[in-house]
């Protein structure tokens, strides 16, 4: 296997195993993005006549028939292939002859890692915020069926005013929409063409043009300058880690409360059986085990940010080996979100709550209480306060 760099001799197996570490079952993920890139390259060589017509035809049919193969599953990237750029251009050139390593011309395999990474942020910032949005309209739903049930606002994890169901729920919504509003401004730093950056330091004697690409590609703009590229790895990644772990402990604080009504002490709501599993030992038991499971993916979420974070955060600039080590963090990110988002509205659309087992306290007016004592006899609120609080003190039999 010749691999992009390759200079002649052989490679100690250990390098390979210890430098590709997890690439190649990585860059699966990111064939069709990198064929796609690939393609607007070879076709602005033909436009500034650094490839010839024929050879841009052959280049175009080879790689959509070799995405093509991938997408059916036909083929996946190997350990010694290394990467997906060189099982690319490998089966590019095994296809069509050296025509295939004419692709290579006028980039290097760290602009193209790039610009298949962003390619691919992009498709899943539009999934994950289309997503986000459909989680929030199942809150909306639920505030639709049950909204007017009453519910014990809680501070202190004591019951402190008035809710309802639908204040509860559209609290949540409006935080989720936030959060996949959010995610859709990530698009400020994903949507620039890196390619024609190369290493880091552009193509030399090329006259290549990094606006064809950025206008095939469709991003919003070119990258400049060509060293800023290399710079501003793992900061696009980051901030959309950073939105997911926001979003993911929204989630996970939504799950939290619903599994503190589920319990029986509580009893406030009821889940769909189909979304709860059994115990081993105890007969009688229905566990909550994917509200728990929500709950806990906020941890690993952050984790997710933190370690992408570190990767990058104290590297000299230009191109080091160490941001290949984003794309772990990364991955799984975007992967637990997208695990708990297509789950959480089936959970919300069998839940009920159940009115019969919600008791409020009725010390919860005193707050309203203590707002209409002020006005109607024109005194400060501070003294409203203290006398509705000796109120309800004498009520409760000294005890407030």
């Amino acid at each position: 296997m010749n691999r992009l760099w390759d200079k002649g001799g052989s490679l100690d197996s250990r390098v390979l195993e210890f430098t590709a570490g997890e690439d190649h079952s990585l860059d699966d993920r990111l064939v069709a993005h990198d064929v796609r890139a690939s393609i607007a390259h070879a076709e602005m060589l033909a436009e500034t006549r650094l490839l010839s017509a024929e050879d841009l035809a052959k280049i175009r049919d080879g790689l959509i028939s070799i995405g093509t193969a991938h997408a059916q599953g036909k083929w996946r990237v190997s350990l010694d292939e290394e990467d997906g750029q060189t099982a690319l251009e490998a089966r590019l050139t095994a296809q069509i002859g050296e025509t295939g390593a004419r692709i290579h011309l006028g980039r290097s395999r760290n602009d193209q890692v790039l610009v298949a990474m962003r390619l691919y942020m992009r498709d899943v910032v539009a999934e994950l915020a289309t997503a986000a949005d459909a989680a929030a309209g199942a809150l909306l739903a639920l505030a639709a069926r049950q909204g007017t049930i009453a519910l014990p606002g809680y501070t202190h994890m004591q019951q402190a005013m008035p809710s309802s169901v639908d204040w509860w729920a559209r609290g949540f919504a409006a935080e989720i929409r936030d959060d996949a509003e959010g995610i859709r401004q990530t698009m400020r730093r994903i949507n620039r063409n890196p390619l024609g950056s190369a290493a880091g330091y552009g193509t030399p004697n090329l006259p290549i043009s990094r606006e064809a690409t950025c206008r095939r590609l469709g991003f919003d703009d070119v990258h400049e300058p060509v060293t800023a590229v290399q710079l501003s790895r793992g900061k696009a990644e980051s901030q959309l880690l950073f939105e997911l772990t926001l979003l993911v402990q929204d989630l996970g604080r939504l799950a939290s409360d619903l599994l503190l009504f589920n319990t029986r002490e509580f009893g406030f709501v009821e889940l769909p059986a189909a979304m709860t599993t059994g115990s081993s030992i105890m007969p009688q038991k229905r566990n909550p085990d994917v509200l728990e499971l929500i709950r806990g993916r906020s941890a690993t979420a952050l984790a997710c940010l933190v370690e992408a974070l570190s990767v990058y955060s104290r590297l000299p600039s230009g191109y080091n080996r160490d941001l290949q080590l984003i794309k772990t963090p990364l991955f799984r990110g975007i992967d637990i979100a997208a695990q708990v988002l297509a789950i959480l509205p089936a959970v919300l659309e069998g839940l009920r709550f159940r009115p019969e087992n919600i008791r409020l306290d009725p010390a919860l007016q005193a707050a309203a209480r203590a707002n209409d004592l002020a006005v109607k006899e024109g005194i400060p609120f501070r003294d409203a306060y203290r006398r509705v609080a000796e109120e309800i003190a004498r009520e409760n039999g000294g005890r407030l």
